[in-house]
């Protein structure tokens, strides 16, 4: 409960369609873009907290002047530091000349970040250190114009080492291994092939080389360049790409992984991670921002025209259900309902570990991203009561006594805020006995709120992954309340298998559901199935990509859900607690219910919506079973 969970990552884009001239004219201010983009960027802040970076291109540079301006940082607060240094360096141009603040024409000439194509992104660091050169956007620089390449995004790709020797095969020499560097140079090599094959076509037609430049900024096949780099991608991805002139494009992946929004209008085309960040930054309703579909890319030419092509074929829609879960801003509305419903989803079961006894339990959730499925979970509640009540009532006959009514129909579910987190409290000591006692007390409880020995306490989270400060901090801290018994509910499924697509749950190990199966089989003495499990993982990863299965499933196969969830919260209670425990996860048919177009659940069923991800989970159980405690992707 509460273990935070990383995700990669968030995306930004806008396309500025009308001079900068317009946007002084009619918003006040040549800088209409950045404003735009800082909104956009913040109003996603919760999709990356290790870093951020922006990337603008200016239209028609001449010669001898910057053109592509870029500023990254892996500061705790990395926007405010960004747009704070980007507005200084413009400050300081109109400081120089002040005749600049009434000339947008010349202040993008004159000032570095004023220009039409805007990108920004925001860094959860699941894979790769903290250091600024693992920060998007990433550069591919060329004194051709039309060669240079920024490319940020939200993608995790499950085949790097193919995509790594693809690269070598066509004779580069690649600096590093990630996913981050072969998307760009495989991007990066079309596009040079791409202007090579113009050039080639234009020389032969007489042009000069000076002309052919601006042939091909008017004819560069995006389309093209996509299809030929993306046929090989194997993972989840909204990928954005400026190009040097001023094309542009946002790419999504076949299966609808990783989430990707956009809208546009006669003045800007914008794209997003949330649909609410461009409602927000732009004043818009939901209707008018559209999902970008599955497979396709959202290109925008240097002339302003805009439209969406098929890049690859779609395949069966698997958005990321803990998009809707967890990750996701609640104020989207879609996001809301869901959350709420899959809240509504646990009642049942809730109600069969506390007797139906709702006039002795408290309600709560922690942390505050579970407030929504709280509020669903109440609703439920409310409902089991309104039929309890129309039972006692009938049950008082024709002629109710007025004190015993009224005593009926005041009965509601009892909601309380139990526990706050104390932001101020640091767990800086390293010896291990003194930490653990301070990270029993990184939340502050309220009490009274519970009658001691005679409520039952339910709490919700998004989800129990680890089970850490589960086990560390909340179940001592709720225990001093001194509930009868403890019912901690997830709003998701248990997660049984690592995610390969960009969530950082990347090790089997750290999985309290897999950890509850595998003592489950050492206690039932079927050890044997964990030993056949890895030798047919060891054997399968050799395959071809295509040809991968997930064999981990079998390690599950001999329990039920409620067998694995009983023994999670046997590991996770920890010793001397006074108060009984039991966990409640979310069903998979409650999942699919709540979230009907976000199908995406292979944390939970193990049904991978690519090959690379079979062989994510097949590697992932190798390493835990080699005791390698090391990433699987």
């Amino acid at each position: 409960m509460s273990d935070a969970i990383k995700h990669e990552c968030g995306l930004a884009f806008i396309r500025l369609r009308k001079p900068l001239a317009h946007y002084q004219q009619q918003h006040g201010s040549a800088l209409y873009g950045l404003t735009k983009l800082y909104l956009l960027m913040e109003k996603q802040h919760n999709r990356g907290q290790d870093g951020a970076g922006v990337a603008t291109i200016k239209l028609d540079p001449p010669p001898g002047t910057a053109f592509i301006d870029r500023e990254r940082s892996t500061a705790k607060d990395a926007i405010q530091l960004i747009f704070g240094s980007i507005h200084r360096d413009i400050g300081a141009a109109i400081a120089a000349q002040p005749a600049l603040a009434q000339d947008a024409e010349q202040l993008k000439h004159a000032a570095p970040y004023v220009g039409e194509v805007l990108l920004g992104h925001l860094r959860y660091a699941t894979f790769g250190r903290d250091e600024l050169e693992n920060c998007h956007p990433r550069r591919r620089l060329s004194n051709w114009i039309t060669r240079n390449l920024v490319v940020a995004g939200n993608f995790n790709m499950t085949n790097v080492d193919e995509l790594f020797e693809l690269l070598v095969s066509i004779g580069q020499v690649p600096k590093e291994r990630s996913d981050t560097m072969t998307v760009l140079e495989k991007i990066g090599h079309y596009l040079d092939m791409e202007n090579e094959r113009l050039r080639a076509i234009h020389h032969q037609l007489g042009y000069s080389d000076r002309q052919i430049t601006k042939i091909i900024e008017e004819k560069l096949d995006v389309k093209n360049i996509l299809q030929q780099s993306a046929i090989d991608f194997d993972g989840g991805y909204a990928l954005a790409g400026l190009i040097g002139h001023g094309d542009a494009f946002v790419l999504r992946d076949p299966a609808g992984i990783r989430p990707c929004y956009w809208y546009a209008d006669d003045e800007v085309v914008v794209a997003a991670s949330e649909r609410p960040a461009i409602q927000t930054a732009f004043n818009l309703k939901a209707g008018q921002v559209v999902e970008l579909d599955p497979g396709k890319a959202l290109i925008v030419k240097k002339d302003g025209s805009y439209g969406t092509e098929q890049i690859l074929e779609p395949l069966e829609k698997r958005a990321c259900s803990f998009e809707r879960i967890y990750f996701s801003r609640g104020s989207d509305a879609d996001v809301y309902r869901e959350r709420i419903a899959l809240g509504r989803s646990v009642c049942p079961a809730i109600l069969q570990e506390i007797d139906h006894d709702l006039e002795n339990t408290v309600f709560s959730f922690i942390p505050n991203t579970a407030e929504v499925a709280c509020y669903g979970m109440l609703k439920g509640m409310e409902d089991e009561l309104d039929r309890v009540k129309e039972r006692r009532i009938l049950e008082l006959g024709p002629s109710p006594d007025p004190a015993r009514l009224r005593a009926i129909l005041a009965l509601r579910p009892r909601l309380e805020k139990v526990a706050v987190k104390d932001a101020k409290l640091r767990t800086f000591i390293t010896n291990d006995n003194d930490r653990a006692d301070l990270v029993a007390h990184v939340y502050d409880i309220t009490y009274g709120t519970v009658r001691p020995g005679r409520d039952n306490l339910v709490v919700i989270d998004d989800s129990i992954v680890r089970g850490t400060t589960l086990q560390q901090s909340i179940l001592k801290m709720l225990d001093r309340l001194e509930p009868r018994k403890i019912v901690v509910v997830s709003s998701a499924p248990q997660v049984r298998y690592p995610d390969g697509y960009g969530i950082d749950m990347a090790k089997m190990g750290d999985l309290a559901a897999f950890r509850a199966a595998i003592s489950l089989l050492q206690e039932t003495k079927q050890e044997n199935i964990i030993d056949d499990v890895y030798d047919r993982c060891v054997n399968m990863v050799e395959k071809p990509i295509t040809q991968q299965q997930n064999l981990v499933k079998d390690i599950y196969r001999p329990f039920t859900a409620e067998q694995v969830s009983q023994r999670i919260a046997e590991m996770l209670t920890p010793p001397g607690l006074k108060a009984a425990v039991s966990l409640v996860y979310q069903s998979i048919e409650g999942l699919h219910a709540a979230c009907p177009g976000h199908t995406g659940d292979w944390y939970f069923t193990g049904d991978y919506p690519t090959p690379g991800g079979n062989r994510v989970v097949n590697r992932a159980f190798i390493n835990w079973h080699q005791g390698k405690n090391v990433r699987a992707y």
